[in-house]
């Protein structure tokens, strides 16, 4: 057999031959692929064939499953229906990445993908209750795994015991003849292998290393969100201490786990000082929900701060203003905690005006909750 290389050199041959490639992949093929990280072997996860020749040029045994390769992060609900929201979070952050990550799949013939793929080839991609999931960063991985429109699984483009390719003729130095196709993008970005971390019930665990570290792993599993007033003392502590109760109620565990779940509230203030404490109405109408607020301090927005928060709800536009003079990057992280309008400033009021500011920054913290725990909870 001869491999047919594709580079993106005519664009109007590169589509044709794009299509030709997806096609063939759908029928049985396998193709080398580029990503950003090494050169991979496709073939269709739904075709058993086509398995048992990527496991012949991989010289890999029937006990190890391949990782599926996504066109899309969503598309990893076909495999992962309900996934922790740990997982959700590292793929919302990496995807499309040099990010691997393994779930737990505990009844692979309830998964939308069962659909697609017989009970006895799951075993193929979902394999002792696991199953491990790739969104590649590389255009011609994305356009090939798109056309082809079946489940896909990759490994690395070398035989058993070769070093992983970071070009298309590395690749072919192992598999030119035995593949059908061969997408020649040149030298991989990173020219390192991806990073594998397998999510538990307790946590993860990186199995392999690779392109992202350990440290930048740990930043992207925690979620970090940022309430944010004038002085850090009447309002935003009403919103911080809300969102954490409420947020710990939705999820079922105490409040005080919420950090060993990759949660970290805290609010902060665009002209506070240190040595404060939260206003007494405000840690009284926090009372009255039976949260106890004694121990808050106000703290001052910093640019640290600012970058390491997921989101930032301000209460007027003028504190999300402060953010941006700060931080102009930040603009699609940082949102008027009610969107209809600005949180009116209690300070100077007494127990009416206190109670309708928390009554408010309920309602909207509410309404903020859902929006977080629907893209939090899902692919």
């Amino acid at each position: 057999m001869q491999t047919k290389i594709i580079t993106s050199g005519d664009q109007n041959r590169y589509n044709s031959l794009l299509r030709e490639a997806a096609a063939a992949l759908r029928d049985g093929a396998l193709v080398v692929f580029p990503t950003e990280t090494v050169y991979g072997v496709a073939a269709n996860a739904a075709n058993p064939k086509a398995l048992d020749r990527l496991r012949e040029v991989k010289g890999r045994g029937s006990k190890q499953a391949f990782t599926v390769h996504l066109p899309h992060r969503a598309d990893a609900r076909r495999f992962v229906g309900s996934p922790p929201p740990l997982a959700r979070r590292l793929a919302r952050k990496a995807w499309p990445g040099p990010l691997t990550l393994i779930c737990a799949v505990p009844s692979p013939e309830d998964e939308e993908i069962a659909q697609t793929i017989p009970p006895e080839q799951l075993r193929d991609i979902i394999h002792n209750g696991k199953v491990g999931l790739r969104c590649p960063a590389h255009v011609a991985a994305t356009e090939l795994l798109s056309e082809a429109g079946v489940p896909v699984v990759a490994s690395s483009a070398n035989r058993a015991g070769n070093p992983p390719p970071f070009d298309m003729h590395e690749a072919l130095r192992d598999l030119n003849g035995a593949v059908e196709f061969a997408f020649d993008a040149g030298r991989t970005r990173h020219s390192a292998a991806s990073t594998v971390v397998e999510i538990q019930d307790d946590g993860w665990t990186i199995r392999r290393k690779g392109v992202i570290d350990e440290r930048t792993i740990r930043r992207m599993a925690t979620t970090e969100i940022l309430m944010l007033c004038t002085g850090n003392s009447c309002r935003s502590p009403i919103a911080e201490y809300l969102f954490r109760e409420q947020l710990a109620e939705r999820l079922g565990i105490p409040v005080d786990q919420l950090a060993e779940q990759g949660y970290v509230i805290s609010s902060a203030g665009t002209i506070a000082f240190g040595g404060g404490t939260i206003s007494e109405l405000s840690r009284e109408e926090l009372a009255k929900r039976n949260i106890d607020a004694s121990g808050h301090r106000p703290q001052p927005l910093t640019i640290e701060l600012i970058r390491r928060s997921e989101r930032i709800y301000a209460m007027s536009s003028e504190h999300r203003a402060a953010v941006l003079d700060m931080v102009p990057a930040a603009a699609n992280r940082v949102f008027m905690l009610d969107d209809k309008g600005p949180v009116a400033d209690p300070i100077g009021g007494g127990p009416e005006e206190y109670q309708g500011c928390a009554e408010h920054i309920e309602r909207a913290v509410e309404a903020r909750l859902e929006e977080f725990l629907d893209e939090d909870l899902n692919w």
